[in-house]
């Protein structure tokens, strides 16, 4: 790897082993978390990226007490790397094309409440067609989500109402309103017509944490009204949201598709909003702008591509 100093100077050698300790020490949040996964000494690891700040005559990380950030020239450093990897990744993959091989590894980062329908459908179909493929799956909020994506460390993401980001293409948005979620047993679950927001303001509600886009949603839409929910549940799973509903603790708001199951079977009632935000809310199909897949996160893409048209 090399990199242009100055105008008129000479190109500088990155080196890449250094490169990628500062990388791992960035991405783990401390110099101590990358030793422990690099199964090397802190110090090894310290006096690494010491030498590649002097090489490069540029600050790369700022320390604080409670770990590391990257500084403005460390943060365009990483994303090169990020980028180098990306590059790398999708020659060999070509090449492997070139003789037909199929192997190969996917990340995905997905919003927890698609993980029902994403493990019963599309991926076990998949796996069926591609079994040399190996897949890796992180679940999140929509923010977690969106951040593994941008920051390549994952070649694909699902998520729900994704805010607009300049470095993160929607490869396909599915409509996907947002329901207030009771049990049969609730007071609401004969209701015929749908909720003003206000009309739930007296009823228990439990709520996903903010970092969710289905919270995120909500929060739109109490702003625009000038009301707000006091929730007696918050969580970062949606089966918890969704056994608070069947057990008749109190009301919830999830989209269609995360519930869909249980409304079949009567466990679960979906009544619809009459909320203009609520009812735009949406799920994205993301990868990175830019970014060359591999040709088994290729395949993967445009299988999960049909499929959200269906959702």
């Amino acid at each position: 790897m090399k990199l242009r100093r100055a105008q008129g100077q000479a190109m500088t050698e990155i080196n890449g082993k250094r490169l990628s300790y500062l990388y791992e020490a960035v991405t783990m949040g401390t110099i101590r978390a990358a030793a422990d996964k690099l199964n090397i000494a802190p110090s090894a690891i310290s006096r690494q990226i010491s030498l590649l700040e002097e090489e490069l005559a540029s600050t790369l990380i700022e320390r604080h007490r409670k770990g590391v950030t990257p500084t403005e020239a460390g943060a365009i450093l990483l994303q090169f790397y990020r980028e180098s990897l990306s590059a790398e990744e999708a020659c060999v993959s070509k090449l492997q094309a070139l003789v037909g091989l199929q192997r190969g590894h996917i990340k995905l980062a997905v919003g927890d409440g698609f993980i029902a329908d994403l493990m019963l459908g599309p991926l076990s179909e998949f796996s069926r067609l591609y079994p040399e493929l190996t897949l890796s799956i992180s679940t999140g909020g929509s923010n977690e989500v969106i951040r593994q994506v941008e920051e390549d460390e994952a070649h694909i993401g699902l998520v729900f109402h994704s805010s607009s980001h300049p470095r993160i293409r929607s490869q396909v948005v599915s409509s996907q309103p947002m329901y207030v979620i009771v049990s049969p047993d609730h007071p609401l679950a004969d209701r015929d017509t749908p909720m003003q927001l206000e009309e739930l303001l007296e009823y228990p509600v439990g709520l996903a944490e903010s970092r969710f886009g289905v919270r995120q949603l909500v929060a739109m839409a109490e702003f625009q009204q000038k009301i707000r929910f006091n929730p007696i549940l918050t969580t970062d799973s949606f089966n918890v949201l969704k056994n608070f509903a069947r057990s008749n603790m109190g009301f919830t708001f999830l989209p269609y598709f995360v519930v869909s199951q249980e409304v079949e079977d009567g466990h679960l009632v979906a009544i619809p909003i009459d909320n203009t935000l609520l009812a735009s809310g949406e799920a994205h199909l993301i990868t990175r702008l830019g970014r060359h897949l591999s040709q088994g996160s290729h395949e993967l893409l445009q299988h999960l591509k049909l499929w959200m048209k269906e959702l």
